[in-house]
């Protein structure tokens, strides 16, 4: 059976999946709104908060994705909270382009080279530190390909 009919059931998507992305994402959106509303970024200052909570979804979904490989039901529906739910709410694309053009527009280009190679450093940093923790918490090693 191909891969992608097996999350299908008569052409349908698995429920439980979508309940999983669902549920995820209220926790992952829940808990931006909150950090946002705690840690308001200043004006013309670096964006700690988006840039906090999209290192550790970036560590979160490094940890799942490989911690979660199994082509099982359960596995499946565990990635489905995990990184499309909890991450795909909490981490976003979409704000840090918006700070990078407010601190452009503020006259801070030096600031927003800086957030922008930071950020992607630190998220590709954590999505290995995340893997590396998964192996080492049992995750079996992936496939040799």
């Amino acid at each position: 059976m191909e891969r992608s009919t097996r999350r299908a059931v008569n052409g349908r998507l698995d429920a439980r999946e979508l309940a999983g992305v669902f549920l995820g994402g209220c926790v992952g959106a829940l808990a931006r709104a909150g950090l946002t509303e705690a840690l308001p970024v200043r004006s013309g200052a670096w964006p700690w908060t988006t840039f906090a909570v999209n290192v550790a979804g970036a560590l979160l979904i490094g940890y799942a994705a490989t911690r979660l490989r199994a082509d099982t039901a359960a596995h499946r529906r565990a990635r489905s909270f995990a990184a499309s739910g909890v991450c795909g709410a909490l981490t976003t694309f979409s704000t840090v382009m918006l700070e990078l053009q407010r601190l452009l527009e503020g006259g801070h280009g030096g600031l927003a080279a800086a957030y922008l190679a930071a950020s992607v450093a630190a998220g590709l940093l954590a999505v290995v530190l995340g893997r590396a923790a998964a192996l080492a918490t049992g995750a079996p090693p992936p496939a040799e390909e």
